[in-house]
């Protein structure tokens, strides 16, 4: 079983006793060159009292075992208060030995609910789509895909009608089905018709129209309390609405085993155990909280939790008029072409080996610009060309810039090493682990933040952020897709001092000309482990482990729950 940082907190935890949680995990480097878990001295008092913990109770933290629980070297009392420290090279040794475990999402217990994701925005056309559309949009995929990595039936709706939406859906790397024909709209018609309010004299009704529905009713049993707008009393039913609703009525109604990923609903699945997510803009919410009063009224069958995501607005700073999607597109695709003909001086976007390159850097940096931000705040985009550079931390461009490190890295070592400059990584049972001895460093070791920061908590992160309140009350829900996006910018802040502190790919032996006396022509091949080799001290190969595995999995394998962006190959 994996190493877990939750499992861990939880025993730790545990041992002190009843009460709440007094464990946290360190993340700044100068608090972990000294510990990794601190118990603050203010909590155990409160648990405690002014006497010290208890030795019976640092001799059982000492000792925790348990699925998932990472190995302690030592807890003792500090000013700080009670600080433990795992035994590193043991935590390497488990990692490293099933490294791709600790890539992949929790597979959760028992089967959640069917979840629908409605995404009104599609509807359209690209032309037409705003840039809060765009957001929706790309929000409702991002949870698309968490939520397939995590074993949840997804059901995606509207299947796009308009000829133009695949290939701009495709240039945005957003998959997404497209329509084979329409839903039936029998049933609801006469249902509307039986439940239409008599038309005013005055009262002309729109070409397409059917009449009114008053909702007033089902605002005042369960809309006031729960979020919906207090204003909502009818609804004006035509025949476009009523192919809305068909169309998510049959998605519920119709769950269909998703042969591509080998998703199937529990077999008592009915519309109880069914939730539709509608992502919507700030602009559209109006508009659906209406549809969803009116598929209630008009379907006995229709589903009792109905959620709202709700995108708020995107402003952009300086820019003249409304921004439409592909304007915004065709925007970074410039500045992207622009800066590397600055940079390689000439221009490379006619260049067939760079013309996907330039395809996707742009969508790389729009994805993160509007998933950084929690989806249901303001999100200010800055257009100017200091945005996609790589001299500040904060942006995709700088995690980009970070995966090209890496990717550089790995290519350059398999290149050096079928030339016989670096010798065939060992299996990583073969690797000498007791060597890292030095459990208080100062600085701390690179690899340890990288590991303990990243490697780590990564599955618990997948686990969150595709944690949809399913049962919370309310109209409203929130996404976390900004923490993805956090968790890669730290990543990548870490990295980069490593990266810029330690000569990764050293000097080997056959460069030297001095392995066995053969000068260059033969492979290396250490008498003991690779990893005794040579001290960790110096540069060497084995310093990238934790960085290569781990990230090396996912840029290969686009591990789900990381934005598509991620595995730029």
């Amino acid at each position: 079983m994996r190493l877990g940082i939750a499992e861990t907190l939880g025993a730790l935890n545990a041992a002190l006793g009843p009460g709440g949680p007094v464990w946290f995990k360190e993340t700044r480097a100068r608090h972990l060159r000294v510990r990794d878990f601190l118990a603050p001295r203010r909590a155990l008092q409160a648990r405690f009292g002014d006497d010290q913990v208890p030795e019976r109770v640092v001799h059982a933290i000492v000792g925790l075992q348990g699925p998932g629980v990472a190995p302690v070297l030592s807890c003792a009392p500090t000013p700080a208060g009670l600080a433990l420290q795992l035994r590193r090279s043991a935590v390497f040794e488990r990692v490293l030995g099933a490294v791709a475990a600790y890539a992949a999402p929790t597979v959760p217990a028992a089967l959640g609910p069917r979840v629908v994701l409605h995404c009104p925005a599609l509807r359209g056309s690209p032309c037409a789509l705003r840039l809060s559309q765009l957001r929706a949009v790309l929000v409702a995929d991002h949870l698309a895909r968490v939520l397939h990595a995590h074993r949840v039936s997804v059901r995606l709706v509207p299947a796009v009608r308009d000829p133009h939406m695949p290939t701009f859906l495709q240039q945005l790397r957003v998959d997404w089905p497209a329509a084979s024909e329409r839903a039936a709209t029998e049933a609801l018609r006469s249902r509307a018709l039986a439940e239409l309010t008599p038309a005013r004299n005055t009262e002309a009704l729109p070409p397409g129209a059917l009449g009114r529905v008053c909702l007033k009713e089902l605002v005042d049993e369960r809309g006031r309390t729960t979020g919906y707008d207090p204003n909502l009393d009818s609804c004006l039913v035509t025949e476009d609405l009523l192919a809305v609703l068909a169309e998510l009525q049959q998605a519920v109604q119709n769950w269909a085993e998703d042969s591509s990923l080998g998703l199937a609903a529990a077999p008592d699945a009915g519309a109880d155990s069914c939730m539709v997510v509608h992502v919507v803009s700030c602009e559209e919410e109006f508009q659906q909280q209406k549809l969803d009063l009116l598929w209630w009224k008009l379907d006995d069958q229709a589903p009792l939790r109905q959620k709202h995501l709700v995108c708020g607005p995107v402003k952009v700073a300086g820019a003249p008029g409304t921004l439409t999607a592909p304007e915004y597109y065709e925007f970074r695709h410039a500045q992207v072409c622009k800066a590397s003909a600055l940079k390689h001086g000439r221009d490379l976007a006619q260049d067939p080996a760079w013309m996907e390159i330039f395809r996707v850097l742009p969508v790389a940096t729009i994805k993160f610009e509007m998933l950084s931000t929690a989806p249901q705040s303001q999100l200010l985009l800055a257009l100017a060309d200091s945005s996609i550079s790589t001299k500040g931390t904060k942006s995709g461009t700088f995690v980009m810039y970070n995966c090209a490190r890496l990717a550089t890295l790995f290519e350059s070592y398999k290149c050096s090493m079928e030339r016989g400059l670096y010798p065939t990584f060992p299996p990583v049972s073969n690797l000498d682990f007791s060597l890292l001895h030095d459990e208080h460093p100062s600085p701390p070791q690179g690899e340890w933040l990288l590991l303990f920061n990243s490697v780590l908590p990564f599955p618990d992160l997948l686990s969150q952020t595709a944690a949809l309140p399913c049962t919370a009350p309310g109209l409203h829900i929130t996404a976390r897709t900004e923490m993805v996006c956090k968790f890669l910018v730290q990543l990548s802040m870490d990295f980069s001092s490593y990266y810029n502190r330690v000569h990764i790919l050293g000097v080997s032996a056959q460069q030297k000309g001095i392995c066995g006396g053969v000068q260059g022509k033969q492979r290396m091949r250490p008498a003991g482990p690779f990893l005794s080799s040579r001290s960790l001290d110096h540069t060497c190969l084995v310093k990238c482990l934790p960085v290569c595995s781990f990230c090396g999995l996912c840029v290969k394998c686009s591990t789900p729950g990381w934005p598509c962006w991620v595995s730029l190959h």
